[in-house]
């Protein structure tokens, strides 16, 4: 009689995750090594919270993924806090979130451009309600819980009514379910959405985001990004030689630490604008990306709010048979101007003889009084205004 021999194949384990205590520092004390960034006692300061946090969801993650049998006598990990690190532009807050999404080893984490992210909760609220599906933020909070341990923004800020009034609900369900958030913006969460219209309706959301995370201030005394724009000697290049794209693509790696360009999506009253590179609040673009395409005044608004600096490339010499993109021109210069964003850009011609013949002619001259400003030690110093009029969709 042969006697056959069961055997219950157990599921696969997830391997261990590695002890990353001090990982962020190694990185951060490697980059300054390359002399990539300069240390600075206040980003050392951050980064030991950011340790802080990725020890913390290491060592959850290792307990969630223990079998059943053996989580029952061990001792379960508190629950970790959010991160909200806050500070002015070009402080190193985007450098410390990257060095902190790329350390961690979860597979369930997602960096994203806010904007496009609540793009995604509309349409998602939208479709629910087509098919009169009740609790959509809840159903979406729990959809979000089982693909994202892990959510990270960059330059995190509310100008839209829509956006303010969801905020509470969807985070505060995203909390109970245990996503851990990391966000940097410029503000702290009491400055956010100020003079918004019915802004009690975002109260909720800053209560919520207070009780659950540690609010940080970066306070780094230089601005990096600033020190880059000096090094350039000129934010305008022309004219249009092989060396126009190296310079442009150097500011852009120089800004944002080399990190990968990625597109994002921005709405404005209901329609979307996509801009195919950007990185947290710095955007790589183009004249024909935004002012060949039929754009107007509240999308670039919608722009100089939400990035601090414009990295613009091939602007041409403009005739009279572009004079709807030298008024395009005009305004994406005036909204960026008002904001104080930075430009840098490489262009055809200098600023005087971009537009020289044509309708809005004349006009234009005050468009090249702002371009020359904007190459100004005064300009480059002054302060993003990073909150647009909050509107309503």
């Amino acid at each position: 009689m042969l006697k056959r021999i069961l055997k219950k194949v157990k599921p696969a384990s997830p391997p261990p995750l590695p002890d990353l205590s001090g990982e962020l520092e190694r990185r951060y004390f490697a980059l300054i090594e390359r002399s990539a960034i300069q240390y600075d006692a206040a980003q050392h300061l951050a980064l030991a919270h950011l340790q802080n946090l990725l020890n913390d969801l290491v060592l959850l993650t290792a307990y969630e993924n223990k079998p059943a049998s053996q989580r029952l006598f061990a001792t379960r990990p508190p629950r970790c806090r959010s991160l909200y690190i806050y500070g002015g532009v070009g402080r190193g807050k985007s450098m410390l979130m990257e060095l902190f999404y790329e350390s961690c080893p979860l597979e369930q984490k997602r960096r994203v451009h806010f904007n496009t992210f609540m793009i995604e909760v509309h349409a998602f609220v939208h479709r629910c309600r087509q098919q009169k599906i009740p609790d959509a933020l809840f159903v979406l909070a729990g959809q979000i819980r089982n693909t994202t341990r892990l959510l990270c923004f960059d330059e995190f800020h509310v100008t839209d009514i829509a956006d303010a009034m969801i905020l509470g609900r969807l985070f505060s369900k995203l909390f109970e379910l245990g996503v851990v958030t990391v966000m940097t913006s410029n503000r702290h969460p009491n400055e956010l959405y100020q003079g918004g219209l019915q802004r009690e309706q975002f109260l909720f959301f800053i209560k919520v985001l207070q009780n659950e995370a540690n609010i940080l201030q970066l306070a780094a005394e230089t601005d990096f990004r600033l020190r880059h724009l000096h090094a350039l000697k000129k934010t305008y290049y022309t004219p249009l030689d092989p060396h126009a794209d190296a310079f442009l693509r150097h500011s852009y790696d120089e800004l944002t630490h080399f990190s990968e360009m990625q597109p994002v999506e921005l709405p404005v009253f209901g329609r979307t604008i996509r801009l195919a590179s950007a990185h947290g609040d710095v955007a790589f673009t183009s004249f024909e990306e935004l002012c060949v395409q039929p754009l107007g005044a509240a999308d670039y608004l919608k722009i100089a709010g939400e990035f601090s600096t414009i990295i613009m490339a091939n602007i041409p010499k403009l005739t009279a048979a572009y004079r709807n993109e030298a008024k395009r021109f005009v305004t994406l210069i005036d909204a960026l101007y008002e904001h104080k964003v930075k430009l840098i850009c490489t262009a055809e011609a200098p600023a005087r003889e971009l537009y020289t013949e044509g309708d809005g002619a004349f006009e234009f001259e005050r468009t090249v009084s702002r371009l020359m400003e904007m190459q100004s030690e005064s300009y480059l110093q002054s302060e993003h205004l990073c909150d647009v009029e909050p509107r309503d969709r």
